[in-house]
């Protein structure tokens, strides 16, 4: 029998509630705490990060405060930037591409709710983000669980992406659609 962790990682129906999963949401919490507290030189915020990232901390860029569920779903290219008060749902993978920026207060989700009620009080799931490389997504713009942003991709800001997006266009607005090509 699949663990909760195993249920939500693949995108199935599990209990948030689990003392793992609480645990693991506990961890990244206090990481990013920590991370918070240090000089953007400190010696120890590159390992915080390391510990904090699934993978892809020994190069990102964090301007706290930062918040993620987990951190551990999080996969990063290198040089990944994100400014101040970005928040990353990752009960499912977030993949970002190297050299991506992320702009302040970007928020991306990839938890779901059921729509029946009394199935919601006990259980959620998730679909995972794919963000290509060289991707700009503009401050507030808000990521949705199961979308992919395509390589080179500018998300203009306060943008609500509900679907994919190409690589090489500009898209904004909410619903986020594409407004023209990037050449």
């Amino acid at each position: 029998m699949k663990t909760e962790r195993e249920k939500m990682l693949a995108g199935e129906l599990y209990n948030a509630q689990d003392p793992e999963l609480v645990a693991g949401r506990e961890r990244a919490r206090a990481l990013a705490l920590r991370l918070g507290e240090l000089a953007y030189d400190h010696p120890r915020r590159r390992g915080l990060l390391e510990a904090l990232f699934g993978a892809g901390g020994d190069t990102v860029f964090v301007t706290p405060p930062f918040f993620c569920d987990y951190g551990t779903q999080i996969e990063l290219g290198e040089n990944v930037y994100f400014n101040f008060n970005c928040v990353l749902l990752d009960v499912c993978t977030i993949r970002i591409g190297a050299h991506t920026l992320v702009g302040p207060a970007v928020q991306i989700y990839t938890p779901l709710h059921p729509f029946d009620a009394a199935l919601r009080r006990r259980q959620e799931y998730g679909k995972p983000v794919t963000i290509g490389s060289d991707v700009w997504i503009g401050g507030g713009a808000i990521i949705l669980p199961g979308v992919r942003i395509g390589d080179r991709t500018v998300i203009g800001a306060g943008s609500v992406v509900t679907r994919d997006l190409p690589a090489d266009v500009f898209a904004a607005g909410n619903p986020c659609r594409v407004v023209r090509p990037l050449a």
